[in-house]
């Protein structure tokens, strides 16, 4: 059976989180670099991966990784990889490059050097002269981290946040797989009710409600080795019944709210796309007007500031309602992902613990403020 070494690249901060996903998914020798989960597959695991991990950016194969401080050593180590066991003579493989803190930091001179160093190696063990590259297309990244090259191939093709239920946008997004994030560092499980009463377009309660179900966030969308000929469509196809057979019959609470009209029947229309529209009932209510008769329960939240919010004075307010709200749900825990620096200070209350994210290059803090536990029901 043949072995293959992957790669989840993650958002800077999240690892932890993405290596105990593929853990649970039963892959073995997994190591952790920063923005970067490594670990051991079969074919089977290109699938699982792909389908399976919610909070991972992509997913690559390695093909190599060495050390490399000259164009010239570049070429022969690149070369040396074993290409004519992956790509056949019509093979079309773009290269692609990134370096940081390298010795090796032009891009163009390193996509280039790569590029010939791999049409040589397969002009000269396939025995051709012409490499038309007219048919499936692998893309090649080559990786220059303070001189170590991680040469790879994008296995996923577009990011995995793009699950395929989100068509329109609003202002400015959460990525699902950050969502997907959100939701995972705060434990919830579904059997807690979950509001978010700021939910936008409801990224996070559509990925709670993934998450819930146990379905699969890339069932429902295609992947770059689909293209491959070694990854055959049957094949394909039964990862994915598989999946489709692990739903699950939970019954979930979830509750989405937000003042413009609009926005909420975008909810509504991305969470029938996802597929679970029928466990989250999104309505049009201000803030000011939250309210609930559950007991127990998480809110999940990340407020609009910034682009999605105009001023400062607009963000104070929305944070102190939140505060409000909190003090009056004794058995709550609440979770608030904002780039408001002045969070907690406005909300009245310090976290029971924060953690320093990212959304996109704009620094945010994930406060969490946990509630009682609930009875334990008795067997």
């Amino acid at each position: 059976m043949k072995k293959f070494r992957l790669l989840a690249t993650t958002a800077f901060g999240t690892e932890g989180i993405t290596k105990k996903e593929v853990k649970k998914l039963g892959f073995e020798n997994i190591n952790v670099e920063n923005g970067k989960v490594f670990f051991d597959s079969d074919k089977e695991g290109i699938v699982k991966a792909n389908l399976w991990l919610r909070t991972a950016s992509k997913i690559y194969w390695v093909i190599g990784e060495f050390e490399s401080l000259s164009f010239s050593d570049l070429y022969d180590k690149v070369y040396d990889l074993p290409w004519e066991k992956i790509f056949n003579k019509n093979a079309s493989f773009p290269v692609n490059a990134k370096s940081v803190k390298s010795t090796l930091f032009s891009l163009p001179s390193i996509q280039s050097i790569s590029k010939k160093a791999i049409v040589d190696k397969l002009k000269d063990k396939l025995h051709v002269d012409v490499l038309d590259e007219s048919e499936e297309e692998y893309e090649i990244l080559v990786d220059v981290l303070k001189d170590k090259v991680t040469i790879r191939i994008n296995t996923t093709g577009e990011g995995l946040f793009k699950r395929g239920y989100r068509i329109e946008k609003n202002d400015a997004p959460m990525r699902e797989t950050l969502a997907a994030t959100l939701v995972d560092i705060s434990n919830w499980n579904f059997r807690i009710p979950l509001v978010d009463p700021l939910c936008g377009t409801g990224t996070i309660l559509i990925e709670a409600a993934l998450k819930g179900k146990n379905i699969a966030p890339g069932l429902y969308r295609s992947f770059e080795f689909e293209k491959w000929p070694f990854m055959k469509a049957e094949f394909v196809e039964e990862e994915r019944n598989i999946a489709k057979s692990q739903i699950s019959e939970n019954e979930l609470i979830l509750r989405g709210y937000d003042i413009d009209e609009e926005v909420i029947e975008i909810a509504k229309a991305n969470a029938i796309r996802a597929g679970v529209s029928e466990y989250i009932k999104f309505e049009v209510r201000d803030l000011k007007n939250f309210e609930s008769d559950i007991n127990y329960g998480y809110i999940i939240s990340n407020p609009p500031y910034g682009e999605r919010l105009g001023t400062y004075d607009e963000a104070k307010y929305i944070n102190d309602l939140l505060g409000k709200i909190f003090i009056k749900l004794d058995n709550w825990s609440m979770y608030i992902f904002t780039a408001f620096e002045e969070f907690e200070t406005v909300f009245t209350k310090k976290s029971t613990k924060n953690r320093k994210m990212y959304n996109g290059k704009i620094k945010c803090y994930f406060y969490q403020y946990y509630g009682k536990r609930p009875p334990k029901k008795r067997q």
